[in-house]
């Protein structure tokens, strides 16, 4: 891996650290191959989004391991993991914690907080479009800032801190959709699809027999904390970046040089988060690629993880059977690096 070209602020500590990241998925991909069958794709995925330091959001019908999925990188990374099954009766304080009046010894009566799920390092939001949008709100403030405030006190979270929800599809009888400002809060967007006739059969056979053999402990908190700070370092030359903006601009209806489709079918664009999300996801699969900088191919591959939970379409998209990666593929095509 040659140290050319990087960000002035990056040092020898931060290059060491850049250089395990190959080596250290690729243990992290044995691991997980004891306990999940295929889905390479997206855990290479949620793998770039620990390393960019992002929450990460999994679309997919019940029963394609979603669940599984991060309980097991949970156990393989050794993160404090919790786990929160969503529900239509979930209250707020039922995710971040509640304060309670307790009696002392001295017969004085004082408030006590006691901590929600949320505070971990590894939260599971199950389902999460199965409760309302105030109980999904209540993740908002520990998302995007790593902190929770309850009954006026704000208290923060561990760090690393990660969000993984799973998520029914919305057609789905008794689900809710996300509102906009908590899809926003997700980095990456990912779809689980249905595993290949061979991967089943091997589905199969792994869960119906003995159980699957215990994991070693591939790194710990502080291992991911010193490589999403390398991964910060990584570089992203003027040109990439002028490219991620040219790219979520043209996602907006009123760009002048987004496509036809995106100002025919688009009610609202990314914002600049997008901007953000698309650059951490190219320095982290660049890192993950053995290079120390970004270049404008690792943010098309992450251009439709990124943005196609970030467009809002209107009536017409549906009217012409266009989605969001569709528009994304579009945007792509119009837009040159």
């Amino acid at each position: 891996m040659s140290a050319t070209a990087l960000d002035p602020a990056t040092d020898a500590a931060d290059v060491a650290a850049l250089q395990r990241v190959p080596a250290l998925y690729a243990r992290l991909q044995t691991e997980l191959a004891k306990r999940i069958v295929g889905q390479e794709t997206i855990l290479r995925e949620l793998f770039l989004g620990i390393l960019a330091q992002g929450h990460c959001l999994m679309i997919g019908v019940p029963g394609l391991a979603k669940t599984l999925i991060v309980k097991t990188l949970a156990e393989a990374v050794d993160l404090d993991f919790r786990r929160i099954q969503f529900t239509p009766d979930l209250m707020p304080s039922d995710v971040t914690g509640s304060e309670i009046i307790e009696e002392t010894d001295h017969g004085k009566r004082e408030f006590r907080f006691i901590p929600g799920p949320v505070f971990t390092q590894l939260l599971l939001a199950d389902e999460i479009n199965r409760a309302p949008a105030k109980t999904q709100s209540a993740l908002l403030e520990a998302m995007q800032e790593r902190r929770v405030t309850v009954a006026g006190q704000t208290r923060p979270l561990a760090a690393p801190f990660f969000v993984l929800a799973t998520q029914n599809p919305v057609e789905q009888e008794g689900t809710y959709p996300l509102p906009e400002a908590q899809l926003d809060r997700f980095l990456f967007c990912l779809h689980v699809g249905y595993p290949s006739a061979a991967e089943e059969v091997r589905i199969l056979q792994a869960t119906t027999g003995a159980p699957p053999p215990p994991l070693e402990k591939v790194c710990g908190a502080e291992d991911l904390l010193a490589l999403q700070r390398a991964v910060r370092r990584v570089h992203i030359p003027a040109s990439v970046a002028e490219f991620i903006v040219r790219l979520v601009q043209a996602t907006r209806p009123d760009t002048p040089s987004a496509p036809a489709s995106v100002k025919r079918c688009v009610q609202w664009g990314a914002g600049p988060r997008a901007s953000q999300s698309l650059a951490l996801a190219a320095k982290a699969a660049a890192a993950l690629a053995g290079r120390l900088n970004a270049a404008a191919e690792d943010v098309a591959a992450a251009a439709t993880i990124v943005l196609r939970h970030r467009l809002v379409l209107n009536y017409r998209a549906e009217a012409d059977g266009l989605s969001a990666d569709a528009l994304v593929a579009d945007i792509l095509k119009s837009t040159r690096a």
